[in-house]
């Protein structure tokens, strides 16, 4: 199982990008947090935003596939996307997304 963590511009591209991914099997499910606050360096400056964050729960072999189609449907010029291997889940968790991310 990885997470892949992505803020997004506002809930509409959030849900937008998490409908697609879950019903076209690239994640078993996607946690949308409707408004995070965030503060980055962009080009040299400092910038603040209100953003939503997915947070998205695919198998290990989607991760490529799943960043390539959020990178298309993306409105950032540089999605933030990060992704890493969860080590252990339940038994139960692992048999659904087996199941379901065929």
């Amino acid at each position: 199982m990885n997470i892949i963590y992505v803020p997004c511009k506002d809930k509409e591209e959030a849900q937008k990008i998490a409908r697609h991914l879950v019903s076209n099997k690239f994640a078993i499910c996607i946690n949308i947090i409707d408004s995070i606050h965030s503060v980055y360096l962009w080009k040299g400056k400092v910038k603040e935003s209100h953003e939503s964050l997915l947070i998205i729960k695919t198998s290990q072999k989607l991760v490529d596939a799943a960043i390539e189609k959020i990178k298309k449907l993306h409105s950032y010029d540089l999605p933030d996307i990060i992704s890493w291997k969860i080590d252990k889940t339940t038994t139960e968790v692992e048999k659904w997304i087996e199941r379901e991310l065929k």
